[in-house]
C-alpha cells in the first residue's frame, strides 16, 4: 500500500464514521476546551458509547411530565443569540413520537423574535429545569412554528389552562441530555405550599379541638 493510498484511506474511513450525537454540543473549540480543564477524558467515554440520547424516551417524557416551565434558545441567521421563556400547565410540552416535542405556543408580548429567528434558522436548544427535584435537561434539534390545528390542539391542550393559543411549536429532536443538579437552588411551587399549609393547618384545628374535648372531659 502505497502512502498516498494509506492516506485516502484514513479520510475516507475517517468520513465514513458517524459523529457522536454528542458532537452537537462538543465542537472542536469545545474539546480544545475540555483537554485544557481536563475533563476531555470523560467526555470522550461518552463519545465512545454514541454520545447523548437521540430518541424520546420514557424518562424524557416523565420528565416533561413535571415541567411547567422553559427557556427556548434561538439564533439568528447571522448568529445573534436569543433566549424566551416558555411555560404553561405542567407537562406542557409533550412527546408527539419518538424523534418529536411539541407545545402551544401562547400569545405574549407579540415581538416574535422566536418565529422570527426560526425562518432563517431552524436550530435551537430547549432547557428544562425542574426546580423541586434539582434535575436539568437540555434539547437540541430543529424546531418549527406551525398552525394550531385541531388535531395538534387536542393533543397539547391542557383542559382549563386560560390563555389565546397563537401557534404550535414543533421540535424535531437531534440529542438531549441531563445535566448535573449543582448550583440549581431548590424551589417549591407556591400552589404545593400552600396546599401543605393548608393540611397543616386543618391537622392542627383537628388537634386544637381534640385537645378542648379531652380538657372538657377531664
Amino acid at each position: 500500500m502505497t502512502p498516498l493510498f494509506a492516506w485516502l484511506l484514513i479520510i475516507i474511513l475517517t468520513a465514513m464514521k458517524q459523529a457522536p450525537s454528542s458532537d452537537i454540543a462538543f465542537s472542536p473549540a469545545v474539546k480544545v476546551v475540555q483537554t485544557e480543564r481536563g475533563s476531555r477524558a470523560a467526555y470522550a467515554r461518552v463519545e465512545r458509547g454514541g454520545g447523548f440520547e437521540v430518541e424520546v424516551t420514557a424518562d424524557l417524557r416523565d420528565f416533561l411530565a413535571e415541567i411547567d416551565t422553559a427557556f427556548l434558545a434561538t439564533a439568528s441567521a447571522d448568529g445573534q443569540p436569543y433566549v424566551q421563556h416558555r411555560g404553561g400547565p405542567r407537562g406542557f410540552i409533550r412527546a408527539i413520537d419518538e424523534q418529536t416535542l411539541g407545545f402551544i405556543d401562547f400569545a405574549g408580548n407579540k415581538q416574535y423574535v422566536s418565529t422570527g429567528n426560526l425562518r432563517e434558522n431552524d436550530r435551537v436548544c430547549l432547557f428544562l429545569i425542574d426546580y423541586a427535584r434539582r434535575r436539568r435537561i437540555k434539547v437540541w434539534g430543529n424546531a418549527r412554528p406551525v398552525p394550531a390545528t385541531p388535531e395538534l390542539v387536542a393533543a397539547l391542550a391542557s383542559p382549563g389552562y386560560r390563555a389565546r393559543i397563537e401557534q404550535v411549536i414543533l421540535i424535531t429532536v437531534t440529542a438531549w441530555d441531563v445535566n448535573c443538579p449543582q448550583h440549581i437552588p431548590q424551589k417549591i411551587d407556591a400552589g404545593e405550599v400552600a396546599a401543605l399549609v393548608d393540611g397543616l393547618r386543618a391537622r392542627i384545628a383537628e388537634l386544637e379541638a381534640e385537645n378542648r374535648r379531652l380538657r372538657a372531659a377531664g
